[in-house]
């Protein structure tokens, strides 16, 4: 097929990767130098939806991803799919999953999805109120979209009543923290588990888990993910129970609301003590950098899934994965997450591509002969291993090959044992 991918990220890159190596064609707009090395880059913007659909029937593409969240928020796959586009992505509706916290709390509540104790506050003293009622142990998010950091754990009532007024009177994250969700906090160990669903049916992927904080040893600010594992350290049961108490719910709950879904479903979720699962949240497609370890396990046709799924009818076969693990691990720019640095020369990058081992763009540009920091997330070094301590061997010699002044990596991703 010829497959119109839009987006600019690791998660991106990743996905034409794969789809490149299934014999597919891919135009990607606007993609990154990394994408630019598998297929053809147009420089449209995500945010451009006349644009992209415009590209899209110039090209005559069979199918469009659309990788991002904000243009699926912002209905996107609604207007492709209004000009016969097949699409994989949900329309706006079924998007507000992960572009509203409050609508996603208030839909788990309805559907009997077990998720925590959550109050919606929109002023000052609501959000006192809450505290007052659920404690201090809680955590607080911003309702609308914040690249991933819009979420503060909390363990005290003070701290948790200064992260709501950071949110709603200093306005952090702009408007997406006109109103905020205050929830219990479940103890336990999170995973991430994403299904590709047709709306009727769902393709469950291999778990994954991710490391949002910014320095070792799960300390500081929240980021977009430092690095990831998968297949991750929950059971066939727990994920069994997963997809039958949180995903078929879920997918029951949209249809019953006349939510007409196709795309990726992406559950973070936390097991308690006793292995059962919560929903903590919900994102509305492939997740970054979840995305590179599992495109590097997945040995079927990516395409002929998402094409599957985009028609609403997904094959009946279930994908075939390789059995080994794979570790990504996410070279950042310096700053981040709060200011990062662009513009920095990135070198190194020769060679270090192999059968086992990718690096996939995530925050670069050209200029010129160079190519530089246009991110915060820069690089994802993906590598595969007969166990989690070969992929990690296989991922941090490529990242100690890197050169980036003022480079931010993680030393322990994938050596959780909580």
């Amino acid at each position: 097929m010829k497959i119109l991918v839009v987006g600019s990220g690791g998660r991106e890159h990743a996905l034409v990767w794969r789809l490149v190596k299934g014999g597919h064609e891919v135009v990607a707009a606007p993609g990154n130098p990394g994408i630019a090395a598998l297929a053809r880059c147009v420089p449209i913007a995500v945010g451009d939806q006349e644009g992209l659909r415009q590209l899209a029937i110039e090209e005559e593409v069979a199918l469009v991803v659309v990788g991002p969240e904000a243009p699926l928020c912002a209905g996107l796959a609604d207007r492709l799919r209004a000009s016969g586009l097949p699409t994989f992505g949900p329309g706006a509706d079924g998007a507000r999953l992960e572009g509203s916290k409050v609508f996603s709390k208030q839909f788990f509540a309805r559907h009997g999805i077990p998720t925590a104790e959550f109050a919606v506050c929109a002023t000052e003293d609501q959000a006192a109120a809450a505290v007052a009622r659920l404690g201090g142990d809680v955590v607080v998010k911003a309702d609308g979209l914040a690249a991933g950091k819009g979420v503060v754990v909390c363990s005290d009532p003070a701290e948790a009543l200064a992260a709501a007024k950071d949110m709603l009177l200093a306005r952090r994250f702009g408007d997406a923290g006109l109103r905020v969700i205050i929830e219990r906090k479940i103890p336990g160990r999170e995973v991430s588990v994403l299904a590709i669903t047709d709306g009727h049916r769902l393709c469950v992927l291999p778990t994954a888990e991710d490391h949002k904080t910014i320095f070792d040893g799960d300390r500081g600010p929240n980021t977009g993910g430092m690095g990831t594992v998968s297949p991750a350290w929950a059971s066939p049961e727990i994920l069994a129970a997963i997809e039958r108490e949180i995903l078929v719910p879920t997918v029951a709950g949209l249809r019953a609301e006349g939510i007409d879904y196709r795309g990726v479903l992406y559950a973070g979720v936390m097991v308690d003590a006793a292995g059962k699962p919560w929903l903590l949240e919900y994102n509305c497609r492939f997740g970054d950098p979840e995305t590179q370890p599992i495109m590097a396990r997945w040995q079927s046709d990516l395409g002929e899934v998402l094409a599957g799924a985009a028609a609403g009818a997904l094959p009946a076969t279930a994908p075939v994965w390789d059995p080994r693990t794979a570790v990504c691990v996410v070279v950042a720019a310096a700053g981040y997450p709060e200011a990062p640095r662009t513009g920095d020369a990135i070198t190194g990058l020769d060679g270090l591509d192999a059968d086992d081992r990718v690096v996939f763009h995530a925050g670069t540009a050209r200029e010129g002969a160079r190519l530089v920091v246009a991110g915060g997330r820069v690089l994802g070094v993906t590598a595969l291993g007969a166990d989690v301590h070969a992929a990690r061997a296989r991922a941090y010699a490529a990242v100690d090959a890197i050169g980036l002044a003022g480079a931010q990596v993680r030393r322990d991703i994938g050596l959780r044992t909580r």
